[in-house]
C-alpha cells in the first residue's frame, strides 16, 4: 500500500476522464469527482469508474491506496444493499469490532463499497478504517496490562518487537473475546476508540452522496473497518443509514452479509 503522497490521482485516466483529487488525508485518497471535456455524469462511479473497460484500473487504485473516498456521487442506489446489524447501549454488535467484510463466506470480496445515500437524516455514527494487521498491533498495544495474559502476552511481545506472528486473525479473535468478556459496553467502546487512535484510523464524518471503497482482500495490503461511536452511546438518536456492495464480486447475499 502506497502512502497517499505518492499517489497522483491526476495521472489516472478513465477514457476522456481523469480524477479530481480532494483534500489530502493521512490514509487513502479522496476523489471529489471527475473532469474532462463536457459535463461529467452525476453518477461517475457507476457510469465511468465501474464500467467494464475501466473497473480493473479503478480496483487496482483501491488495492494500491487501501481506501478511496468518492464524494459528490449522484444516481440511484438500486445496486446496493442495506447494512445490517444494530448496536444497543448495553451491548456491542459484531460490526463495532474491526473486521474484513464477508466474514461468514468462503471468499472475502476484493473490494467493499460503503455508501451514504441522499436521505432526510444525516449519518452521525462514524466508520473507522485502519490497515491490517497494524490494527491488531494497536489492539495489543492499548489493551490494559492486566488483561495481557498467556498467549496475548506472547503475541504482544512479538508484535511490538517486530517478530513474526503466524495468524493475525487468530490473535484478533482472541483479543475480541477477552475484551467482550472483561469490559462493560462503554469500556469496550472506549478501548476501541483508543485502538482507532493507535492505528491512525480514518474516521471522517459521512457526507451524503459519498462512497468509500475499501481494499478488503488482495495479495498486497488490506484494510479493516468498524462502526465507530466516537462518544458515549446514550441511547437511540436519529441516524442516517448506510448501504454496501461488493463491486468486484461476489454478489452480496444474506448468507455472506456482515454488519458494518
Amino acid at each position: 500500500m502506497d502512502a497517499p503522497a505518492t499517489i497522483d490521482l491526476g495521472s489516472y485516466h478513465f477514457g476522456p476522464w481523469r480524477l479530481r483529487a480532494g483534500e489530502p488525508v493521512h490514509l487513502g485518497v479522496v476523489v471529489d469527482g471527475i473532469a474532462g471535456e463536457g459535463g461529467a455524469p452525476a453518477d461517475y462511479v457507476n457510469d465511468v469508474l465501474l464500467t467494464p473497460e475501466h473497473r480493473e484500473a479503478f480496483f487496482s487504485l483501491v488495492d494500491r491506496a487501501g481506501l478511496v473516498v468518492c464524494r459528490n456521487v449522484g444516481g440511484d442506489d438500486a445496486r446496493h444493499r442495506d447494512v445490517r446489524g444494530r448496536s444497543s447501549r448495553g451491548r456491542l454488535s459484531q460490526g463495532e469490532f474491526f473486521h474484513h467484510d464477508g466474514c461468514s463466506g468462503p471468499v472475502k470480496p476484493r473490494v467493499l463499497e460503503i455508501r451514504c445515500p441522499y436521505q432526510d437524516v444525516a449519518r452521525h455514527t462514524a466508520t473507522a478504517v485502519a490497515p491490517f494487521p497494524e490494527v491488531v498491533v494497536a489492539m495489543l498495544s492499548v489493551l490494559p496490562p492486566h488483561l495481557r495474559l498467556d498467549e496475548l502476552a506472547r503475541w504482544h511481545d512479538l508484535a511490538t518487537s517486530g517478530g513474526p506472528v503466524d495468524d493475525w486473525d487468530e490473535v484478533q479473535g482472541a483479543l475480541n473475546r477477552v475484551v467482550r468478556r472483561s469490559m462493560d459496553a462503554e469500556s469496550q467502546r472506549a478501548y476501541l476508540r483508543d485502538v482507532d487512535g493507535a492505528a491512525r484510523a480514518y474516521r471522517a464524518p459521512w457526507a451524503m452522496g459519498e462512497s468509500r471503497f475499501i481494499a478488503n482482500a488482495n495479495p498486497v495490503k488490506t484494510m479493516q473497518h468498524r462502526r465507530a461511536y466516537l462518544t458515549e452511546h446514550t441511547g437511540f438518536v436519529p441516524n442516517g443509514r448506510l448501504l454496501k456492495r461488493w463491486p468486484a464480486g461476489p454478489e452480496v447475499d444474506d448468507e455472506t452479509l456482515c454488519a458494518t
